[in-house]
């Protein structure tokens, strides 16, 4: 296993400015677990007395909010100057006054949060105002007997960073539905063996791409042949002569809500993972795809240890805060390519691929390591939990039921015999 397993992302970089150095030991060991670097200064004036320092990410100000704190809305501003840019700022407070949460607002604040404070709920906060996931590109799937029509519309939308597959061939359409998954089929209406109106009609009796846009492009001009083309199935009909510009914001368009509707119908509301059905279904699209270039593949059932007890002992909502927070973690330190999915209740599924089973327990090894050392709180009191995991693989495994229920199995034996370990199924 490559030693640079983890795609970490970069650090980010958080200032925090206040005297109180229990809290900033605190919030410095909480917050590097989820891939943040704490930098402590006693007063604004430290940073702005110093122009080498690099631009924070964020800001983390515990100083006074009071209406007559002018000096520090001044020095705010200034450290904007200072960095060319407007840095979130997040107010900590021993109080809540709605006097002070006024005064926060009005020094720029992004978040207001009174002590003691709720790590995870700050670390969402953190989160969202840092990082933001690289948006997917656009994949569309061209089939046109042309090659030169194909390969036409395909330069328009590759301008515009668009992913696209061609076809000459209709015989081959379900295999590269399987393989590129796309997010728009782009279809030829006239073709020499099959027509457009008959390959979406096979493409809608798919349960899997019942939803999926097809768009048909052709010179035909009859309004009712393009509404029969509608009516088997198309999504849009675009005249091959569409002004490029037109071309790309129609594709575009229907692409953002597919990808809308899907999201809410294959993501837990909770943690935004894949859900339970879109994660069997690509462990079998991992499975086939390490069938054919015979590559390792590692299936990990996770359960969260004693959780009901989380639930009764502190309530429903801090129980979601620690789903969340090892949802976090693994969304941070996985690979972007990697497939990670809550499996149901406490239990979350992780699939690797290219990646052996004794590769994957380092991975995951590391990972139970570092959620047990995260505080959470409930009310006043604070805790901390641990997980518990099973591992299963192919080649030892087949099928996606097969590698399910034995990763299922080694995890029992995991839970059986001690809990806060991770089992290999030894097939």
């Amino acid at each position: 296993m490559d030693d640079n397993y983890f795609e970490v992302p970069p650090q980010k970089l958080i200032y925090y400015i206040g005297k109180d150095s229990d809290l900033y030991q605190d919030l410095n060991e909480q917050l590097e677990v989820f891939g943040y670097n704490l930098r402590t200064f006693l007063s604004i004036d430290n940073i702005l007395s110093n122009a080498d320092l690099p631009a924070p990410d964020i800001i983390l100000a515990h100083i006074p909010l009071t209406a007559d704190n002018l000096k520090d809305d001044e020095k705010i501003k200034l450290l904007h100057q200072l960095y060319q840019k407007n840095i979130p700022i997040v107010y900590l407070s021993e109080g809540e006054t709605l006097a002070e949460r006024l005064q926060a607002v009005k020094m720029g604040g992004e978040a207001f949060f009174n002590l003691p404070l709720d790590t995870g709920a700050l670390i969402d906060t953190l989160d969202n105002l840092s990082y933001s996931e690289p948006a997917e590109k656009y994949r569309v799937l061209i089939i046109d007997d042309s090659a030169f029509q194909a390969n036409f519309f395909a330069v328009l939308l590759e301008k515009h960073g668009v992913i696209c597959q061609l076809m000459n061939d209709p015989m081959q359409i379900l295999q590269q539905l399987a393989d590129f998954n796309p997010d728009l089929v782009l279809l030829d209406m006239y073709m020499p063996r099959y027509s457009g109106l008959e390959l979406a009609k096979v493409i809608r009796q798919m349960e899997k791409f019942v939803g999926l846009p097809i768009v048909f492009l052709s010179a035909e001009t009859d309004k009712e042949k393009q509404l029969e083309a509608m009516s088997l199935g198309g999504d849009d009909f675009l005249d091959k002569t569409i002004n490029p510009a037109h071309f790309y914001a129609a594709i575009s368009a229907r692409i953002e809500r597919y990808r809308k509707l899907r999201l809410l119908m294959t993501r837990d509301s909770l943690t935004g993972l894949n859900n339970h059905t879109l994660l069997i279904d690509r462990l079998n699209q991992e499975l086939m795809r390490s069938v054919r270039y015979r590559s390792e593949l590692s299936f990990i059932m996770i359960d969260i240890d004693h959780f009901k007890q989380v639930n009764d002992t502190y309530g429903h909502p801090t129980g979601d805060q620690v789903l969340k927070s090892l949802a976090r973690l693994l969304k941070q330190r996985l690979r972007i390519s990697d497939i990670i999915g809550r499996y149901g209740g406490e239990e979350f599924a992780v699939i690797l691929p290219e990646t052996a089973p004794k590769a994957a327990l380092k991975v995951i090894n590391e990972l139970r390591v570092a959620f047990s050392n995260i505080r959470h709180y409930g009310g006043d009191k604070e805790f901390s939990i641990t997980f518990s995991g099973g591992i299963a693989g192919f080649p030892g495994y087949k099928t996606a039921v097969e590698i399910s229920d034995a990763a299922d199995k080694a995890l029992y034996t995991a839970k059986r015999t001690g809990r806060n370990r991770i089992v290999i199924d030894n097939k």
